[in-house]
């Protein structure tokens, strides 16, 4: 399929989808003409991409844990350092929260002191 049609069947923008080809996140080949055509699998890859990017993950660490997502949802084949990726980033995560909450109570106390 080609890219406008890969667009149109996963919600996401043609400019997303080059991103994400340029990141490794997705492979497409080219067809005689130049245009980039993507089998069927490409629309399981780009709603996993989605999801594990609504998951906060970056780009960096996605194309590091992708060969090991299975399926839509998705569900990880726990390969060799998937699991420490994923340890280290839900680490990173509840620090952010802490430091949010840490802010937000900052915060709250000058809001109080008026």
């Amino acid at each position: 399929m080609l890219i406008g049609e890969l667009a149109r069947v996963s919600g996401v923008s043609a400019r997303l989808l080059r991103y994400y080809e340029a990141q490794g996140l997705l492979e497409a080949r080219r067809g005689s003409n130049g245009y980039r055509e993507y089998d069927e699998e490409a629309v399981v890859v780009v709603r996993q991409i989605r999801a594990l990017l609504d998951a906060g993950l970056s780009t960096e660490v996605i194309r590091a844990v992708l060969p090991c997502v299975r399926g839509e949802l998705p569900e990880f084949e726990w390969c060799v350092d998937v699991r420490a990726i994923m340890d280290r980033e839900l680490a990173i995560a509840e620090e952010r929260i802490a430091e949010m909450q840490r802010s937000r109570s900052t915060l709250a106390g000058y809001l109080a002191q008026s």
